[in-house]
């Protein structure tokens, strides 16, 4: 499997747009810029979307591993905070709240940890990775 996304920049990196179009078509020339990465500016930006791809890539992954222990989860709510500091990102905070009947806090925690470790997105960042957990 190969998924696909391209990013078209014009101008120089601080004067420039861009605009970022994934072969699903969820974004479609969707904007990006400097003022969008560094300031409030409209359109989006590559942590961002990094913070959506940890938060379901550890979301999906953790439903397996809750299902796979027969805690099939009931909602598990994923924030995921990118924190980028000079050039580089530093972390990758998730922030879970799981309602998951019939779990204990041990258990829960292991298969947690596991998503953490695991998940594709995790194995693919080379950096800090921190979960604030919360059951039930």
């Amino acid at each position: 499997m190969k998924r696909k996304a391209t990013a078209v920049w014009q101008g120089s990196g601080k004067e420039g747009k861009g605009h970022l179009t994934t072969e699903t078509g969820v974004l479609d020339k969707t904007q990006y810029s400097f003022s969008s990465r560094f300031e409030d500016g409209k359109g989006t930006n590559p942590e961002e979307l990094i913070a959506a791809a940890h938060a379901g890539c550890f979301a999906m992954k953790l439903s397996f591993n809750l299902s796979g222990a027969d805690f099939p989860p009931q909602e598990l709510d994923v924030q995921c905070v990118i924190t980028f500091e000079d050039g580089t990102i530093k972390q990758s905070k998730l922030i879970l709240k799981a309602k998951v009947e019939g779990i204990g806090e041990e258990k829960f925690a292991e298969l947690v940890n596991d998503a953490k470790d695991n998940c594709p997105i995790s194995k693919l960042l080379n950096t800090e990775i921190v979960v604030d957990a919360t059951l039930n």
